[in-house]
């Protein structure tokens, strides 16, 4: 018999750490869930943000909830995904997209382009109205992705808060919109939903940066404000994933706190847009 003995005068915080890498442990097993490599600090943050959403006392006391119950489990990813988003979120990007990079894609006859990510879906259909009035959205294949299940689902239906659409309107007017952002949109109750072309032209699917493969060839590919969330690990897969899913000359868009600095890829890319942290893959 194997026979551990406990240190009564272990610091409590030890004891939470083990408990927050059982934790994690037990999603990787059971559900496959990678976390292990998120930012600490940041996945901490959320186990106790549910720790105190539940009526669980410890960390622990939630894995066999954890393992046994799927809405538990879906409550956890939704918990741990990163949903904070709105549409044309930093207008200057999306006129930096315009500038830089529309004409460029303007000279392909198809158009891939893969957003990671995607949260619920505000930013991709940012980016699909911006295909639109450029003229590219008919020749455009667009590939929306994250781990998050209940979020991808919220993303397809596009309907969003009624609150939210003044801010909305005045990010689109900033980011160089060329129409009326209710162009692209109908009020309903409190609500406001993105017409039916605009939904249909994005593609929803189940990707996971940490355990998933590459996802085609892509012309463009934006993941803006995910990478802060990964540990130095982590966000070199995601940046080795990402460079092997782009055709040469391809686009990638990273948050602006985000960059190719130590991704040991950074000679591959040479930069359009400091600010918005715009690349273009030379080789």
């Amino acid at each position: 018999r194997l026979s551990i003995k406990l240190n009564r005068n272990m610091d409590p915080n030890n004891i939470k750490n083990i408990e927050i890498d059982l934790f994690l442990e037990a999603l990787l097993l059971r559900h496959g869930y990678d976390f292990k490599n998120y930012a600490r600090a940041s996945i901490k943050r959320r186990i106790i943000k549910l720790l105190n959403d539940t009526e669980h006392q410890k960390i622990s006391e939630m894995i066999p909830d954890l393992l046994y119950h799927e809405s538990f489990f879906q409550k956890c990813i939704y918990n741990f995904s990163i949903t904070v988003t709105e549409m044309f979120r930093n207008p200057s990007f999306h006129k930096s997209v315009r500038k830089n990079i529309i004409p460029y894609l303007k000279t392909f006859p198809f158009i891939k382009i893969w957003h990671a990510g995607c949260a619920s879906g505000e930013e991709v259909y940012s980016f699909a109205i911006l295909l639109k009035e450029e003229g590219l959205l008919d020749r455009s294949t667009i590939y929306a992705t994250d781990f998050n299940d209940l979020a991808i689902e919220e993303a397809r239906k596009g309907i969003y808060s009624l609150k939210d659409f003044k801010l909305y309107i005045e990010n689109y007017k900033k980011a160089g919109g060329k129409r009326s952002l209710s162009d692209y949109c109908h009020c309903q109750y409190d609500s406001v939903i993105i017409d039916k072309p605009i939904k249909e032209s994005v593609t929803f699917a189940n990707h996971n940066l940490v355990t998933d493969q590459v996802f085609g060839e892509m012309n463009l590919i934006v993941c803006r404000n995910v990478l802060i969330y990964f540990d130095q690990i982590l966000q070199k897969r995601a940046l080795d994933l990402f460079s092997q899913s782009l055709r040469p000359n391809g686009f990638l868009a990273l948050g602006d706190k985000e960059s190719l600095r130590f991704s040991g890829i950074e000679d591959d890319y040479k930069k359009i847009d400091e600010k918005w942290k715009i690349y273009q893959k030379t080789t």
